[in-house]
């Protein structure tokens, strides 16, 4: 059996049975994370299908356009922005608003790197767009404003019809698809700035599914603080015996700036945390006293990380574990939602009342 035929396939059909799961946990409970993402999943599900399709009965133009726009673009952005609407009531915006950032910088330095011809000034545009998008969700984070999420999700939603007409309408030379030594698509065909697209949609999107699960993770967890902080309005940002930082108390500008200057000191802090806290987490875990989100949040860093990682690969011309990471992905992601009581408290039949097993507790 062609491993490239394969991989894609199980890739889509557990993705496609996911999606279904979610939209009847989206049925009954009406949650909008949940909602957005079975759309996640519904564009992984697409987009291994047109790898299937295109191993196992050529490729053409016609699945090549759909691979990248939903591949590339758009799966990784849509699961991200249902995390953002889980947390969007928390101080996780600014974790969000510090992906949007380095989605921007990234995006700048890629085509500083690859010099695309067709870009034009799109990197730049990008990269002034995330900054200010970046700045806007952190100051409605810091304000309190909890309608952040909502605004990512009218941003991503514009900016996925934009792409998609792009995508579908820019004239691809023959035979309109193009593949690697090792028979992967690559998207060498389309112009850079569309291309450059898929760094800004899909490092956005990739590290707030995994700062998400890190920041839940960390929420639940039980910690010891040996680092001090608040990032509530008013009051000191980081405090220690050795330094203190605090947050703006007035103009807008005043905020941003503390946001946008001091927040790689708060990462500071959680790292060093996090890490003092593994051991009271380790002796919860044995006392099966452990929180059920913490084990499922691991479960949902690992699914958005492996992925990222060698769909990454693949502009260094490392094409061979893409479609074993897709795979790897989808199931790490299904685990940790299956994991997680706070999107599937009861299992039922698909679109019926029939409950399986319901779950109580933490």
């Amino acid at each position: 059996m062609n491993p490239d035929v394969v991989l894609p396939l199980l890739s889509s059909v557990l993705s496609f049975i996911f999606c279904i799961l979610l939209i009847d946990q989206w049925r009954v409970r009406r949650r909008s994370y949940q909602g957005v993402w079975a759309i996640g999943m519904l564009w992984y599900g697409l987009s291994a299908g047109t790898e299937f399709l295109g191993g196992a009965f050529g490729w053409s133009e016609a699945i090549y356009r759909p691979w990248y726009l939903i591949g590339a673009v758009y799966v990784a952005a849509w699961l991200g922005l249902g995390t953002a609407l889980l947390l969007g009531r928390t101080r996780f915006g600014y974790a969000f608003a510090l992906s949007i950032l380095l989605a921007g910088l990234f995006t700048f330095l890629t085509h500083a790197r690859q010099q695309y011809p067709d870009a034009g000034d799109s990197a730049t545009i990008y990269f002034a767009l995330g900054v200010v998008l970046a700045a806007i969700v952190a100051v409605l984070t810091y304000l309190e404003r909890h309608v952040w999420a909502q605004l990512v999700g009218v941003v991503l939603t514009i900016g996925s019809v934009i792409a998609a007409v792009v995508a579908f309408t820019v004239p691809l030379p023959a035979p309109g698809y193009v593949l690697s030594d090792t028979g992967i698509p690559v998207a060498g065909l389309f112009p850079g700035y569309l291309r450059l697209l898929t760094p800004y949609f899909n490092i956005t999107g990739g590290f707030a599914l995994a700062l998400g699960a890190v920041f839940s993770t960390y929420v639940f967890m039980p910690k010891r603080r040996v680092l001090d902080y608040s990032l509530e309005p008013g009051a000191s940002f980081v405090s220690t015996p050795f330094f203190r930082f605090d947050g703006p108390r007035s103009t807008i500008g005043a905020i941003v700036a503390y946001v946008l200057l001091y927040s790689w000191l708060v990462l500071i802090a959680l790292v060093v945390n996090f890490l003092a806290s593994i051991p009271l987490a380790i002796r919860a875990l044995r006392r099966g006293e452990l929180n059920s989100r913490v084990p499922a949040t691991i479960l949902l860093a690992l699914g958005g990380f492996i992925p990222s990682i060698t769909s990454g690969l693949n502009r260094f011309g490392l094409t061979g574990p893409f479609f074993l990471g897709e795979l790897l992905g989808v199931i790490f992601l299904f685990l940790g939602f299956l994991a997680s009581i706070e999107v599937f408290r009861e299992f039922r039949v698909p679109f019926t009342n029939r409950v399986l097993r319901a779950r109580t507790g933490r």
